[in-house]
């Protein structure tokens, strides 16, 4: 941090200059170094200050110390010490006679971890299915139904001109609702744009949800944004944005200040198959690995980035593999069963706040519905296919015929719950608030918050 200050000073050589005055250092390469008495140089982890433009120690500053955690050591330890070897940065490296190359991929596929079968049914006794109580395991699925019920009228909304633009998040039910039942509020969430489950489970209300896409004088961002690009500081959900992955390498700033702050929290960010192939996402993942921040890496590989097929997007096992490769602790989960997300974040953010280390989820799921509202799926993938996903495989019913094997839900109450939510998300107060009658006066409006 101290180095990037004093790299990007417009007075850099006044203080590289005072540095070698004052502290008797070099700067080589990307690191600062101190020569002793003995003439032998040593990293300068802590104890050296922030410099002010003018060259001189500024006192009032904090001093910059490195997490002991992140501090260079032996990463690999060879158990083959017979062998001739050499010390190299990062561990002990043998010496071998035989030329191999690293194969491009695993014989065999990484499984995906899963509770329930397509048909709702455990395949195997768990501990998630012991730690899921009547009453979590009621609002999981009643928030499923929630978010099932709002992107369906939502959408239509959309069609009928109401609002400009619209995507939601048909298919990808259980991601969006396991993982925030796993999370505490208190957890910081960067978003790609296929997460409104988690506001939801936080409590952001259907009114709330109508008020951002109509960009009414009720929207907490005034109608600066397009629709769906929610965003609330009471909920620790950062705001939507459009570039692909730039919320990767922010989420590794967001973790490194909870672990500054001893914080009992991560940061959470998602992200699609699409954007694994952006080049923030692989800067994240080294950056968080190296400075070993609590934050959970999860993405929801659908299958599709808008039209280009997995296939197309890379040639490595999906995603869970890129974490070895960074040296990140990964899994791989069934992004359709509610229970098995559920499971997994549960033990992957307890791990990631005790063991301060980053982690990766890779969520096998599916986009069942069009990218978005500017997109037509059938031009580039066949209908049998989506209507497969659809029916065979459809997270919400599945929940469903587990919580009611378990006695907790009935037909009566899915009949009242779709009925409840439908009259909230249609209700007067919700779609005529999106008439310009009441928008905010934008003569005045537009100059508020500017800076």
């Amino acid at each position: 941090m101290a180095t990037r200050m004093l790299r990007s000073s417009s007075s850099s050589s006044s203080i590289f200059l005072c540095l070698r005055k004052k502290l008797g250092c070099r700067f080589l390469g990307s690191s600062w170094f101190h020569y002793s008495k003995s003439g032998i140089p040593r990293p300068l982890y802590e104890d050296h200050y922030y410099f002010s433009r003018t060259g001189k120690p500024n006192d009032k500053h904090l001093r910059f110390c490195r997490f002991k955690s992140i501090q260079p050591h032996s990463q690999y330890v060879n158990e083959d010490d017979d062998h001739e070897g050499m010390d190299f940065p990062g561990g002990r490296v043998t010496f071998t006679s035989k030329m191999r190359f690293i194969s491009e991929s695993a014989e065999k596929r990484v499984p995906c971890y899963r509770v329930l079968d397509d048909d709702g049914e455990p395949i195997m006794q768990s501990n998630v299915l012991e730690q899921v109580t009547k009453e979590l395991a009621v609002k999981m699925y009643s928030d499923m139904v929630r978010l099932q019920v709002m992107d369906t009228i939502l959408y239509e909304v959309q069609r009928q001109g109401r609002i400009s633009f619209y995507l939601n998040t048909t298919g990808e039910e259980a991601t969006n609702i396991g993982s925030a039942a796993a999370l505490t509020s208190d957890d910081i969430v960067l978003p790609q744009y296929r997460e409104p489950g988690l506001l939801l489970w936080r409590g952001f209300t259907l009114q709330e949800f109508a008020n951002q896409c109509f960009g009414n004088k009720a929207d907490y961002g005034k109608g600066r944004q397009m629709p769906i690009y929610y965003g609330c500081n009471k909920h620790n959900y950062f705001t939507v944005s459009s570039p692909l992955s730039t919320q990767l390498t922010q989420a590794v700033g967001v973790a490194y200040s909870l672990k500054m702050d001893k914080k009992d929290a991560c940061a959470v960010t998602f992200f699609g198959d699409g954007g694994s192939s952006e080049g923030d996402c692989h800067a994240a993942l080294n950056f968080a690995a190296v400075t070993e921040v609590p934050l959970l890496f999860i993405c929801r590989n659908n299958g599709w980035a808008i039209s280009t097929p997995t296939e197309e997007q890379f040639r490595s096992d999906g995603i869970v593999v890129k974490g070895e490769a960074y040296g990140i602790r990964s899994i791989r989960v069934d992004g359709n069963d509610a229970l098995a997300v559920y499971g997994a974040i549960h033990r992957a953010r307890k791990m990631a706040i005790t063991e301060q280390r980053p982690i990766l989820v890779e969520a096998l799921t599916y986009r069942v519905g069009h990218h978005s509202t500017s997109d037509d799926s059938t031009k580039y993938r066949a209908v049998d296919e989506i209507e497969y996903w659809k029916k065979a495989r459809d997270p919400v019913n599945r929940f469903r015929k587990w919580v009611e094997r378990n006695g907790w839900w009935s037909d009566k109450a899915e009949t009242e719950l779709r009925s409840s939510v439908k009259k909230q998300v249609v209700c007067k107060n919700s779609f005529i608030a999106g008439n310009s009658s009441c928008r905010e006066n934008r003569k005045t409006s537009d100059f508020r918050d500017v800076h």
